[in-house]
Parts: C-alpha cells; structure tokens; sequence
C-alpha cells in the first residue's frame, strides 16, 4: 500500500461498483474516497473507506451533473480530484459533459462518437463484425416492427433492451433485465409489455448459446490515454445473479486466462482507439467450440472488484495513467493470480452450481484461503457493517432459492 498519495479519488454512485472502486483505491493507497450520487446504497454505507459527500436526487440531469461537480471541486481545492463514474448513467452524464470539467479533475473517458459506436447494442454488434469478433445470431425488433414479430432462427433465443439506461427506467408486468423467450406466445407478450411502457427504443433478439452460467466470461480491461491496453482480467463466472432486475450481473467469479481471448480484445480495444475501463461479457457455445461476445460495457462493472482481487488493482492504473502520467507494460492476470470473488455466500455456491469441475475448483480455492467478498473486508468493519453484510447475504440466499434459473416472462 503507498500511503504517499497527492490526489483524492471522487467515485459517481453509491452502490456495489463505486465501494469496489473505493476499496481498490484504499487497498493501493491506503486512501478514502468521496462519493457523489442521487443515493448510497446499503454496500456504501457506515463506511471507513468511502464517503458519501453528496446526495443529489437530480443528478442525471445535465445542468445539475456539472454544476454539482463544479461546486464540489471549487469547495475542494489542492490535491488533483480524481473522477470515476461507477455507473452506465454516470458515464453517460461524464461523456456528454467531459469538456465542462476537464480544468477540474482527472479523469479517462471516451470521446461522445465512441461512446455511440458501443453503447448501443446494435451498433456494438456491427462494430464486432468489422473486427472479427463471434457474437450470437442476432435481430433487432422495434415499436413499429414488434406486432407479429418472429425471430429469424428458432427458440429459444434472448430478448434484452438495446439501451439500458432507458430500460432501467421503464416498468411493465412480468419486467426483467434479460428474458430467455421459448414460444411465439411468450414473445408477443414480452413485447406487447415493453411497448406500452415507457421504453420505446429497439429490443435486441439473439440466438440463445446452450449451458449454465459456468459458461460464462467476463472481462476487465483498462485503456490508457492513448488508447494502450494496460490491464486486462479474464473472469470464469461460478454464477449470476437471477433475480429480474440483477439478470446478468454476477454473483461469483473465479480468476481465468485465455491468450485467444484476451489477444482478440486486446486488438478490437486498440483498433478502435478505445480510452478508459471497459467490461466484456461472453458465453462458450459447445456446439462450435467458440466464444460468443455478447457486450461491451464501457465502465468497470459491479463486479469488475474480481480483477482488484485477482491482484490486478483497478485503481492503480488510472492513477498512473491521469495522475502521474507514467506508462507500464501491459499488465494481464494469468491463473497465477487465482482468486474467487464473490457477492453472494459460499452454500449458495456449493447449491447452484451444478457443473463439477467449476464446482471442485471453486472447493479448491475455499480450500486454499483464496476468497475475496466484495462487501466484507478487514478494512471496513463495525457492528453496523456486520449485520447488513448478514441481513444481505441472508437476501441472497433467499434470492437464490426463490428465482434460480427462472428467467421467463412467467416465472
């Protein structure tokens, strides 16, 4: 840890993702970071390592983003403030806005064209082709084209929006995060809730890859200034959340490595001049030995605290980069850094996880000490904090027993 810092970190968010960037830069820097949001969730709250300085309900408001920033580096002049959006909203809000706060603070975010080019997950797909990256059979349906829609390869296949940011807003009977559809009835029905709610930009429909969520990866990178990739962490996910709203957020996440993997997007990242954290889902499909990319987000994610505990520190990199303005060799965690991560208790781990060699694997690791928790640390312990990281894993193990692999609109 280098207690030697001259900068203060300011995270945008109160939840998982902001405490895991507070954590990372505590555990590098031994310093705690403020947080600026419309509300601190539980995770950041009674903490010794982040602060929730502002509570700003409007904050997604572009006049009201910038003149809460303003305001808060004019009140807090001397070390450069170090900004980080922990959120697709933030980010958004960052990149429409990046100019206005340049003379403030340091930050790494991509340029409003690039942010188009991946954040919809339509045009991320055609990008994806230009570059030769796999991605599942995939179709787009819309408000004008969603009565009588059928899919153009068979059920079952997945439905999820392509704009996220818009979807989360939005409410509709039978709502989730990611559907996996298996009949024309349930389609029409889907799509008869999303239009008549608020949302009305396009739903994207892809080829459903076959297996559990041991199939899954995920991964991490960072891109500095000049668009070098500098830190990369594969992730083997043990399992997701399944709750309708966590969909495809993860609950557990062993420490992986895979050269072709990292090699493809290492190439797509540079190739397209990609500045900033970025965070990529994808799927092995065992009917053609291949692995499918299904998105790009560009920030860290929620559980992207997977690569600071693999030993791969998501804040020193930043810091590096927009600090210190120092350049490093590319730093890519290999099974040498083998870690598990996870939000959610080890019994569910040992419950749902049904596939034996991620199941021995996961026992190994236990075995071995080698377990990371997001929420609990020896950092940040009081009585408080000790009963809501119980009260929340108690939550999760109902979760689990209430909503596992239940991802139809029924169900």
């Amino acid at each position: 840890m280098n207690t030697s810092v001259d900068f203060a970190p300011v995270l945008l968010g109160g939840d998982a993702n902001a405490y895991g960037m507070a954590r990372s830069f505590f555990e590098e820097y031994g310093i705690v970071s403020a947080a600026i949001g419309k509300g601190a969730f539980h995770i950041c709250r009674h903490s010794k390592i982040v602060r929730f300085e502002v509570c700003e309900p409007r904050l997604e408001e572009d006049e009201v983003f910038v003149e809460t920033l303003v305001r808060y580096a004019r009140d807090h002049k001397g070390a450069p403030l170090v900004l980080v959006p922990c959120g697709d909203n933030y980010t958004k809000m960052l990149v429409r806005n990046q100019d206005k706060l340049r003379d403030l603070y340091r930050f790494n975010i991509m340029s409003p064209d690039q942010y188009e080019l991946v954040s919809t997950k339509e045009r991320f797909y055609d990008t994806c082709e230009k570059h030769g990256l796999l991605f599942p059979e995939t179709c787009e349906v819309t408000a004008e084209t969603a009565q009588g829609f059928e899919p153009p390869f068979p059920y079952p296949v997945v439905v999820k929006p392509s704009n996220s940011v818009a979807y989360w807003t939005c409410d509709f009977p039978g709502k989730k995060k990611v559907f996996v559809v298996k009949s024309a009835d349930e389609m029409r029905r889907i799509l008869e809730g999303v239009y008549s709610s608020s949302y009305q930009d396009g739903m994207i429909v892809q080829d459903f890859v076959p297996g559990d969520d041991t199939r899954m990866r995920v991964i991490n990178c960072y891109s500095d200034t000049s668009g070098a990739v500098k830190m990369m962490v594969l992730g083997d996910v043990l399992l997701e959340e399944h709750t309708p709203e966590g969909i495809g957020s993860y609950g557990a996440i062993m420490t992986g490595y895979n050269e072709e993997i990292n090699g493809r997007i290492k190439g797509f990242l540079e190739e397209i001049g990609y500045v900033g954290y970025s965070n990529f889902d994808l799927k092995y499909d065992e009917r053609d030995g291949s692995y499918k990319l299904f998105e790009i987000n560009p920030r860290q994610g929620r559980s992207s605290y997977f690569a600071t505990a693999s030993g791969k520190n998501l804040a020193r990199y930043l810091v590096q980069d927009v600090v210190y303005g120092e350049s490093h060799p590319i730093d890519i965690a290999t099974l040498e850094d083998e870690m598990l991560w996870t939000m959610i208790p080890l019994s569910v781990i040992r419950t749902y996880v049904s596939d034996p060699g991620a199941r021995e694997r996961a026992e190994r690791l236990i075995g071995e000490g080698k377990v990371r928790r997001s929420y609990w640390t020896k950092d940040d312990r009081s009585l408080l904090r000790y009963l809501s990281y119980q009260m929340n894993q108690k939550n999760y193990r109902q979760q689990y027993r209430d909503c596992f692999n239940r991802r139809g609109i029924d169900d």
